[in-house]
């Protein structure tokens, strides 16, 4: 088994949305292709990119992560089986790096990573999902995953009106669960901005029938304790899917504290980029197992080795794979999700195209996916980002 080429590319993610954080005019991806050879006449290409949210990392795959892989050996590239062994590669891209600083570069490795999974699975001649199933779950994948509709985003000008509108729009696409943004209502003072979001919240409940729990609500880590108890305090009632990500998500300590006052479930994980960061926060965030729920990103955290390494270290500390719902709305995520049987996948059916979404032949309906039997990822059955892909 030996590496062939590498080539990589910067797309951008322009649009003029925005979070309670930052808005995302200027942001950029990187992409990947990774061309393996098996030597016995075999050849596959797999393709990867950076999951939302971050930048592309052009130079940290150039001056090190690129030549590292690329002067990996046969050795560290191969199964026993005689199949591509990501983990020999991951650990070949880790040489010479210290400890700690997850952060982009946790971002470069795991673009390359997600290539390596498609390439391998391509090599194999299945879906990465089937791949994964029989490598790691005794052959057992979910016949479908369940998603959930992220969006309810700040648009300049955008109303109660348009949010509904939106929200009306994903349940008619198959979604059942919806998910908005609070919390980013600029230059206001807590006491209005919770004002507004509530408004806003009474709207898209209302829509979906006055339940609650098909409704998620994503602050993006921007509260402190008192906002987020304040908020807390106000939408405890509607019984929502998910609190998500209503403090800074390494302060571990708040979040226990927060949970000490919130009860229905809180989500939070997909800015924590390495098992270890996510280990911190199971064992100092008060997290509880029986409903909160784990958004770490694969696409972002170093890949599916270091899922892997996260999901093992999870189960020691009592929790289901089914508690982890990864952020990002990708195939690589959605592929893990059935492979691996997590609780479901994000979804963004109108923003980050065309990264976001899934294949054009697999409908949702009744708010699950089933997946095509594509070989590797399946981003060919994506025609949209294949269009992006394919110039590599």
């Amino acid at each position: 088994m030996r590496i062939a080429s590498i080539r990589q590319g910067v797309v951008p993610i322009s649009s003029a949305i925005a979070n309670a954080y930052i808005d995302f005019s200027k942001m950029t991806a990187s992409v990947v292709a990774i061309t393996v050879e098996d030597g016995a006449g075999k050849k596959a290409t797999g393709y990867g990119f950076n999951s939302n949210g971050r930048y592309a990392q052009p130079g940290l795959l150039t001056e090190r992560f690129i030549p590292r892989l690329q002067a990996a050996t046969e050795a560290e590239l191969t199964r026993k089986d005689g199949g591509l062994r990501p983990a020999g590669a991951w650990a070949a891209m880790m040489r010479n790096e210290k400890p700690g600083g997850h952060g982009d570069r946790s971002v470069a490795v795991g673009v390359l990573d997600m290539a390596l999974w498609d390439a391998a699975a391509k090599l194999a001649g299945v879906p990465l999902w089937r791949l994964l199933a029989d490598r790691y779950r005794g052959g057992q994948a979910d016949d479908s995953a369940w998603v959930y509709a992220a969006g309810g985003y700040y648009y300049p000008g955008k109303g109660v009106d348009a949010l509904v509108e939106e929200m009306k729009r994903y349940l008619g696409m198959g979604y059942t669960t919806v998910k908005m943004k609070i919390g980013g209502a600029p230059g206001t003072a807590l006491k209005e901005a919770l004002s507004e979001d509530m408004a806003r919240i009474e709207a898209v409940v209302k829509l979906l029938g006055g339940d609650g729990s098909r409704l998620a609500v994503d602050v993006n880590g921007r509260f402190g304790l008192h906002a987020a108890l304040t908020y807390g305090a106000a939408l405890q009632p509607f019984g929502l899917r998910w609190y998500e990500e209503p403090l800074d998500p390494l302060d571990y300590s708040t979040h226990a504290a927060l949970a000490e006052q919130y009860m229905p479930p809180i989500a939070t994980g997909e800015n924590l980029f390495s098992m270890l960061d996510a280990r911190n926060l199971i064992r100092h965030g008060g997290l509880r197992p029986d409903r909160d729920i784990l958004q770490f990103d694969p696409a972002l955290s170093y890949g599916l080795v270091e899922y892997l390494r996260t999901l093992e270290m999870l189960a020691r500390h009592g929790w289901s794979p089914r508690r982890c719902v990864p952020h990002g709305g990708h195939q690589f995520a959605l592929n893990i999700a059935v492979g691996l049987g997590l609780g479901g996948n994000e979804s963004y059916p109108e923003v980050f195209a065309p990264f976001g979404g899934f294949a054009d032949s697999t409908p949702v309906v009744d708010g699950r996916i089933k997946m095509p039997d594509t070989p590797g990822i399946g981003f060919e059955a994506k025609s949209a980002l294949w269009a992006v892909l394919k110039d590599l």
